[in-house]
């Protein structure tokens, strides 16, 4: 078989091409740069932290790694220079990696970016920046789109959404029925301190729901173990009274009954979910604080309707909704909320809402969209380490299985053959 190397690309005689990883293609010191955030409000995560930043350059010697200087980074700039991390311009690295959206302005020329694009969904807001992508021959590779050939993602921060979640729905639970007082996830150190935090939870004898399976519903459960509360069962749950709080984590086979009749089959309902109808009216009855963590499917009914929350045996009164998707699962959920203002009141009446713990009778929802930025520096810490331990070494030495390639959304000023389904959404002016 005839291999032909051109530049940034290896092509086989038989019509297969594939992603070369870096050091092969540039034979040198390749450099790393850790990009300062440029998104409003500034996010306080990066890709590696001072030790991981380390411990990179330990195990890939041809690797150089530098710091953009940040005053909102959680890690200062002292922590990387301590341990022989450069701190300054990034400009002449080869690869730039940052954890959101690099503003379009922002983007330099011939670059390897990593981040979190938010473009596959052909997010309106964000097709300025994948246009400068391409204009600017870019080769982007988006986090969310790095996958195992089973396609299931190989770095992500959604434990650390379930986990701030979760926590911050004890955090309104206390100061909506003055129960207790914790200090905010953000103020917390890091999650071992937030873990701590938890002791303080004094709850009376409720019950709270939890939606999901993944990552999110893990770092959920976590936090509600850590607080004390027991987990049971779906039928205890609804039919059992218990003297203490108590939580149940809920499956899509625990709520959603065939439309044709027959049992819940999960490959079908992940593939056709309009096949399906929600039964999670029976949980509303018995709930008193909802922890909203599993994915949705646009295509799959809703948890429930606003006529489900008129109704007078509807008893959530609080909503932590991790997953924050408007008019998604959760009808409550009207708009994001944000770190510093993350609560507000729904009255499912008037279908509008107010300023959080308005009238005893509304719903108090949580739906902040960027919860691991409360706790960055464990957050970093837990994405950096994927990063290393799955992303460097197809990145920088070998790809065997693909998943640069599969991660990679543009390069030399054109989609690639998985996101080819975007040329539409980026032909369309801004």
């Amino acid at each position: 078989m005839v291999v032909i190397v051109e530049k940034n690309q290896v092509h086989y005689s038989a019509g297969y091409s594939r992603v070369d990883p870096l050091i092969t293609q540039l034979m040198q010191t390749i450099k790393i740069g850790l990009i300062r955030e440029g998104k409003t409000p500034p996010d306080k995560r990066v890709a590696f932290t001072p030790l991981q930043a380390e411990e990179i350059k330990q195990r890939f010697p041809e690797v150089d790694i530098i710091c953009e200087p940040s005053e909102t980074r959680a890690f200062k700039e002292n922590e990387y220079r301590d341990l022989d991390i450069s701190v300054g311009d990034i400009s002449n690295c080869d690869i730039l990696m940052g954890i959101k959206e690099v503003p379009a302005k922002n983007l330099i020329a011939g670059k390897t970016y990593l981040f979190f694009s938010h473009t596959m969904k052909k997010q309106p807001y964000n097709r300025g920046l994948l246009q400068e992508v391409l204009k600017k021959k870019i080769w982007l590779i988006d986090y969310e789109a790095l996958k195992d050939t089973q396609g299931n993602r190989l770095v992500a921060f959604g434990r650390f959404a379930g986990i701030v979640g979760a926590y911050n729905g004890l955090w309104v639970f206390g100061n909506r029925y003055k129960k207790y007082s914790l200090r905010r996830a953000f103020d917390c150190f890091d999650i071992n301190d937030l873990k701590l935090e938890l002791r303080k939870v004094k709850l009376p004898p409720i019950k709270i729901a939890l939606t999901g399976a993944g990552r999110v519903a893990k770092g959920a459960m976590e936090t509600l173990d850590s607080a004390g509360i027991r987990k049971v069962n779906a039928q205890d749950f609804l039919f059992q009274e218990f003297k203490e709080p108590v939580y149940v984590q809920l499956s899509s086979a625990d709520y959603h009954l065939r439309n044709e009749g027959g049992h819940f089959n999960r490959e079908e309902f992940h593939q056709n979910p309009e096949r399906y109808t929600s039964d999670f009216a029976k949980f509303t009855k018995v709930t008193d604080l909802l922890i909203a963590g599993a994915y949705w499917n646009p295509k799959a009914p809703a948890l429930f309707n606003q006529e489900d929350m008129r109704q007078q045996d509807f008893k959530i009164k609080i909503v932590a909704d991790v997953t924050c998707d408007m008019d998604g699962s959760v009808p409550s959920t009207k708009k994001p909320s944000t770190i510093l203002d993350p609560i507000y009141d729904f009255d499912p009446e008037s279908d509008k809402t107010f300023a959080a713990f308005a009238n005893e009778n509304y719903i108090t929802v949580m739906a902040v969209d960027n919860l691991p930025c409360e706790l960055p520096r464990s957050a970093s810490e837990e994405f950096g380490r994927d990063l290393i331990d799955r992303i460097l070494k197809p990145l920088l030495v070998d790809d065997i299985e693909g998943i640069i390639e599969r991660g990679t959304i543009a390069r030399n000023g054109s989609l690639s053959k998985t996101f080819s389904f975007l040329q539409d959404y980026v032909d369309q002016p801004v």
